[in-house]
């Protein structure tokens, strides 16, 4: 037997709380001396006070792991509630550290205001290229909405080359259309599509389409760094292009002209948006 004390230190626990279960009926002591009402516990208890603490740990009340506990839940039963819960937890890590990474990202957005200039934006026509693609709906341009579709898009999309046997002949192009069909209340949702360009002789299969996208005149400006900090040179751009007086045909796009996976921190990507020209200039 243990007095409360040594129970407390090897359960973990405090003695506060021991008492406080005691007080709940979730935990009595196995004894209690009657002349110095001193409580004694034994190790079978521990069983009883692991399964009180997970229930706790699981949101339940004290009252609602009391009753759980009297109607003798299983052990397999027990260890599913904890998966289930330890599942909603690390969830909930990862929706706030995307949240956190976005926070960051608005901050480094406001923090940049002014310092990028607007001479590193390009007017240029591109070149008509040949490209395989996956596509699927975002339900917004938002980037906690972009980046866990597109992501996941690119892997499939590789993999989906390499058993098709389609080799890449260029870098990665990503480009974004409105989807009314999609459209959320709160927003509106965004055709995503993930390609990479390819031979002109190759042909849709494996499950990959393959499209030809047709030369078109964009405002462009290259990116460095990580993509979670992309929205300040968007802005830039998008600054540009409305002081310019040329106006966006488009949602645009991104080409990935040094896509660096193990360090973001080199990644090289140029961002576009279809232009028309500004009111008295010309097509060229």
């Amino acid at each position: 037997m243990f007095s409360i004390g040594e129970f407390a230190t090897v359960a973990r626990v405090s003695v506060r709380v021991l008492r406080h279960y005691d007080a709940l009926g979730l935990l009595p002591p196995a004894a209690v001396d009657p002349s110095t009402g001193y409580r004694s516990y034994s190790a079978a208890q521990l069983g009883r006070l692991n399964r009180v603490l997970a229930l706790k740990d699981l949101g339940l009340t004290l009252q609602q792991v009391r009753t759980v506990l009297d109607e003798e839940v299983a052990v397999q039963e027990l260890h599913g509630m904890l998966r289930l819960r330890r599942a909603e937890l690390a969830a909930q890590v990862a929706a706030d550290a995307a949240r956190l990474r976005a926070v960051e990202a608005r901050i480094r957005v406001i923090e940049e205001e002014g310092t990028v200039g607007t001479q590193d934006v390009v007017v240029k026509h591109t070149d008509p290229v040949r490209v395989a693609q996956l596509s699927a709906v975002a339900a917004s341009f938002e980037p906690e909405h972009i980046g866990p579709v597109i992501q996941p898009l690119y892997g499939q999309l590789h993999r989906k080359l390499a058993e098709a046997g389609i080799q890449p002949a260029g870098p990665g192009i990503s480009w974004y259309e409105s989807w009314y069909e999609h459209a959320g209340e709160d927003g509106e949702a965004v055709r995503v599509h993930a390609g990479v360009v390819v031979g002109t002789h190759e042909t849709a299969r494996g499950g990959v389409e393959v499209v030809d996208l047709p030369a078109v005149r964009v405002a462009t400006i290259v990116h460095h760094g990580p993509m979670d900090g992309v929205d300040a040179t968007w802005q830039v751009l998008a600054r540009w292009i409305e002081d310019s007086g040329h106006r966006p045909l488009g949602l645009g796009g991104e080409v990935y002209l040094d896509y660096c996976p193990e360090d973001p921190s080199n990644g090289v990507t140029e961002l576009r948006i279809p232009v028309a020209p500004a009111a008295g200039h010309s097509q060229g």
